[in-house]
């Protein structure tokens, strides 16, 4: 009798430990962060195979992370840069929160112990080429492989262990280029693009960073978020962004790369796609990488990673790979321009939105309709409207260029 209830007893502490388990809602997740209470923190991390998808973000490519609804991967671009880096750092750390950086190597030989701090903190470190140009959509393809290099030189070297380096790359500006992919996919390197961003590198208020994360978001529901912590509006707008990110439900989801310790989160094809296809809709792949290679170049080298190499070539199925058709390629778009990013901030739409911005809008509207400056320029626009455009033809004077200084001074001399 009595060993029945016991066991009676542990199966009822069983059942309720499982269902709290399956539970865990943001507030579980902050009760891992000490003296945070309200702190929405991270639901879970995610370990991904270079290999076998190269290539993601919705911005660009066909797949991206195979996240959850509701779910949220955030990416920092650009760093370190220490007056803001380390303000990111410590709100990232007030809601322990892990996330990804892409370090410009030019950052990193100048600031290694913002790239420290980052490994130190438990994010997730990449790299983003080593002087951030804007041309590696166009550039010949050793000078881009330079670039890509000489980040991943300093970011690594930077480092007390460079083997904290992931293989995860964004290219300058989302500047993609078929041979530049091809040549990180070779190395093993995933290249990243984001699903959304949140225009911060643009001159826009810490407000309208705010909005347009979370309107981004809203519309697709979970995915990358692209951000930089090199902005002061960025530092200003993250509290805010995360305050309704919990508001709203959403989770954190931190990212890492597959190593032979660490296998890749089990997944199936079609959760890489941000929605389900449909039946008319196949799933396109890139063909599996054969052989994982994020090697350090010769004058940095990393023995963890030369290991972990040799190791793989060895035992080519150490990191699990699906069988894909080598015909299966994925989809991608251009590199993309200013319209991919943007909402025309400086646009008469944009500024009407505000009261403040009625009058910039109207001064704007006028100046497009009367090219020369004169009386309707500067007159109400009710009156303006009515302004015949030939009595303010005639109305224009058309005396002479007074003449300039040098000429007044050489006739004098003459």
């Amino acid at each position: 009798m009595i060993g029945s209830s016991v066991v009676i007893r542990t199966r009822s502490w069983t059942v309720l430990l499982l269902g709290l388990l399956t539970a865990a809602s943001p507030a579980a997740f902050a009760a891992d962060c000490p003296g945070h209470p309200d702190a929405l923190g991270t639901s879970r991390t995610l370990v991904v195979d270079p290999r076998e998808h190269p290539r993601i973000g919705t911005m660009q490519y066909r797949e991206t992370l195979p996240l959850k609804d509701h779910e949220v991967v955030l990416t920092f671009d650009d760093g370190p840069l220490p007056k803001y880096s380390n303000q990111v750092l410590q709100i990232l750390a007030n809601e322990c929160i892990k996330a990804t950086f892409f370090i410009i190597g030019q950052q990193a030989k100048a600031n290694p112990e913002g790239v420290r701090k980052l490994v130190a903190a438990g994010h997730t470190v990449g790299t983003h080429s080593m002087t951030h140009p804007l041309t590696m959509n166009r550039m010949p393809i050793d000078k881009a492989e330079a670039e890509i290099n000489g980040g991943i030189d300093w970011t690594s070297a930077a480092m007390t262990d460079p083997s904290k380096l992931a293989p995860f790359f964004r290219i300058p500006g989302l500047m993609r280029a078929d041979g530049v992919e091809d040549y990180l996919i070779s190395r093993g390197i995933q290249v990243w693009s984001a699903d959304f961003p949140a225009d911060d590198w643009r001159h826009v208020s810490p407000d309208r960073v705010y909005q347009l994360a979370i309107q981004r978001l809203e519309a697709k529901g979970k995915g990358i978020l692209l951000l930089h912590d090199i902005q002061a509006r960025t530092v200003a707008a993250l509290p805010k962004i995360i305050r309704e990110l919990k508001a709203r439900g959403y989770r954190i989801v931190h990212v890492v790369p597959a190593t032979p310790d660490r296998p890749a989160t089990p997944t199936t094809p079609v959760e890489w796609l941000l929605h389900p296809p449909t039946e008319s809709t196949p799933i396109a792949r890139w063909p599996a990488v054969p052989n994982f290679a994020f090697t350090q170049t010769a004058t940095l080298p990393a023995p963890e990673l030369a290991d972990l190499n040799a190791q793989t070539a060895r035992q080519p199925q150490l990191l699990p790979r699906k069988t894909v058709a080598q015909a299966d390629i994925a989809a991608t778009l251009p590199a993309p321009g200013r319209d991919v990013f943007a909402i025309p901030e400086g646009s008469i739409e944009v500024l009407l939105s505000t009261a403040l911005s009625r009058r910039a809008a109207t001064r704007l509207a006028m100046a497009a309709e009367a090219p020369h400056a004169g009386k309707a320029g500067r007159m109400h626009p009710r009156r303006a409207a009515a302004y015949p455009a030939s009595k303010h033809a005639a109305q224009v004077k058309t005396t002479p260029p007074r003449p300039t200084r040098l000429a007044t001074s050489v006739k004098k001399r003459a």
